[in-house]
C-alpha cells in the first residue's frame, strides 16, 4: 500500500460551516433511473457471464441516455403519445472461446424488471423503447480478465466522506419518505419522480422539492392544490420531528405551479416521471454513492453506476473510500473524514497509486495523535478488499455488495 497522506482540514466540518447545498434525486427521476438501471444491468451481466463462461471478462455498462417521450397529461388522466427511449452504451464481451453471451437481452430484461418493480405507472413494454449501442471492447482491456492479479481497467479517483451532516441526512430522509410505500398508499397521486434540494443558511434549512403528480388521481385544479399543501405540510412536520442541531426547516413543493392556469400551471404527469415527456436522463448526473450530491463536498467525477465491479476502480475505489471514511470518522478526535483513492490503469487494484485523507479534528487533537489509527483504517479496508478480490478471482464472482 502507498503511504497515506494526511491533511488537517482547516475549518469546521460541513454541517457547521455557514452554508450547505445538498441534492437528492429520487426513484423516478430520469438521471436516477439511468444510474440504477445500468447498475442492475451490470449485476445481471455478471451473473450471465458466470453461467455461460464461468468467469467475468472485461466490460463496462456506464453509459445510458433516457430520452424523454411525449405525453398529454390531463386532470383525471392523460395519455402517452410517444414512448421514452432508453439507449444503452459502452463495451461488453459477446463471445468467448466459442460461447455466446446474450448481452443485449440480459441488459434489456434487467431494465424492464427494475421498471416493473419501482415505477408503478410505467409499462416497460408500451412506454419504453430500448436501443443498444453496446459494442465489443478493445483487445488490450479484454486481456485484463486473463491476468493472475486483478488490475484496474482505468485511471480513476474514488472519494468518500463521513459522517453525513444533519442537512444531508434530512435531504436523504425527505426523498425516501416521499417515495416510501406508506406515503404512496396515503397519497397515490404522488409520483416517483422526486428531486430534493436542501439549502442551509446557518441553522435554518430550506428544502425545495419537485414531485410529479399522477394525473389520474387528480380531478380538479382545486384538488391538486389542496393535496399539494397537505403533502408540503406533512413532509415539513416529518422533517421537523428529526431536527437535532438545526433550529428550523421549511419545505417548498413544486414552486413552478400557478393557480388558474389549468394543466399548464400544475406538475402533472401520466406515469409519475418527467421522463415521459419533459426531461431526459443520463448516467452520472444523479446521486453519488453516498445517495446524495453534496455540492460543498469533494466528489469524484466518476459515474460509478454500471462500471465493472471486478476491474474498474471508478466503482471499487468509490465504495472503498466511503468505507475507509466511516472507519476514520469513528476514530477518537476525528470529527469528519474525506478519503481519496487513486488508481492507475493496468496496476493492481489492491495497491492504489495514492491514498490520502483530509481530517477535521477536535480541539487539542493533532495529526500525530490519530495518524496510526487512520493508516490502520486504510490498511484494514484495502486488505479486506484484496482478500475479497482474490476470492472473487478464484470463484469468478464479481459482486461488490
Amino acid at each position: 500500500m502507498a503511504d497515506v497522506i494526511l491533511e488537517r482540514l482547516i475549518g469546521a466540518p460541513a454541517g457547521e460551516r455557514p452554508f450547505e447545498i445538498v441534492e437528492r434525486k429520487g426513484t423516478g427521476h430520469p438521471d436516477f433511473i439511468c444510474d440504477v438501471v445500468m447498475e442492475e444491468a451490470s449485476a445481471a451481466l455478471v451473473s450471465a457471464y458466470l453461467e455461460v463462461l464461468g468467469e467475468v471478462p472485461h466490460f463496462n455498462l456506464d453509459k445510458c441516455l433516457l430520452a424523454a417521450g411525449r405525453t398529454a397529461p390531463r386532470l383525471g388522466g392523460g395519455t402517452v403519445l410517444e414512448p421514452m427511449r432508453m439507449i444503452f452504451g459502452d463495451r461488453a464481451v459477446f463471445e468467448h472461446r466459442g460461447k455466446q453471451v446474450p448481452v443485449v437481452e440480459v441488459v434489456e430484461e434487467a431494465a424492464r424488471s427494475w421498471i416493473r418493480r419501482h415505477l408503478r405507472f410505467v409499462d416497460p413494454v408500451k412506454h419504453v423503447v430500448f436501443q443498444s449501442e453496446i459494442r465489443p471492447g478493445s483487445p488490450e482491456l479484454a486481456a485484463l480478465s486473463g491476468s493472475p492479479l486483478l488490475r484496474s481497467n482505468d485511471t480513476a479517483v474514488g472519494v468518500g466522506f463521513a459522517p453525513l451532516s444533519e442537512t444531508e441526512e434530512l435531504v436523504l430522509e425527505a426523498e425516501r419518505y416521499l417515495n416510501s410505500a406508506g406515503f404512496k398508499h396515503r397519497f397515490p397521486e404522488s409520483g416517483e419522480d422526486v428531486k430534493v434540494l436542501g439549502v442551509r443558511r446557518g441553522r435554518s434549512l430550506a428544502v425545495t422539492t419537485a414531485m410529479a403528480f399522477v394525473d389520474r388521481f387528480v380531478s380538479t385544479e382545486r384538488e391538486y392544490f389542496v393535496k399539494k399543501v397537505e403533502i408540503e405540510l406533512e413532509l415539513e412536520d416529518h422533517l421537523k420531528a428529526r431536527l437535532r442541531n438545526l433550529d428550523e426547516v421549511t419545505v417548498y413543493l413544486d414552486t413552478l405551479d400557478q393557480q388558474r392556469h389549468n394543466e399548464s400551471g400544475m406538475y402533472l404527469t401520466v406515469t409519475g416521471t418527467s421522463a415521459e415527456g419533459a426531461d431526459s436522463g443520463e448516467v452520472g448526473r444523479g446521486n453519488r454513492l453516498s445517495g446524495l450530491f453534496s455540492v460543498t463536498r469533494p466528489a469524484s467525477n466518476e459515474a460509478a453506476a454500471g462500471k465493472n465491479p471486478f476491474y474498474h476502480v471508478g466503482n471499487i475505489y468509490n465504495i472503498l473510500a466511503r468505507r475507509i471514511a466511516r472507519e476514520a470518522a469513528a476514530v477518537a478526535g476525528v470529527r469528519e473524514a474525506t478519503v481519496y483513492l487513486v488508481g492507475q490503469i493496468g496496476m493492481p487494484i489492491a495497491q492504489p497509486h495514492l491514498c490520502a485523507a483530509q481530517l477535521a479534528l477536535a480541539p487539542g487533537v493533532d495529526l500525530d495523535d490519530v495518524h496510526r489509527s487512520i493508516e490502520a483504517a486504510f490498511e484494514n479496508e484495502l486488505a479486506a478488499a484484496a482478500k475479497d478480490l482474490a476470492r472473487r478471482l478464484k470463484l469468478g464472482c464479481a459482486s461488490v455488495a
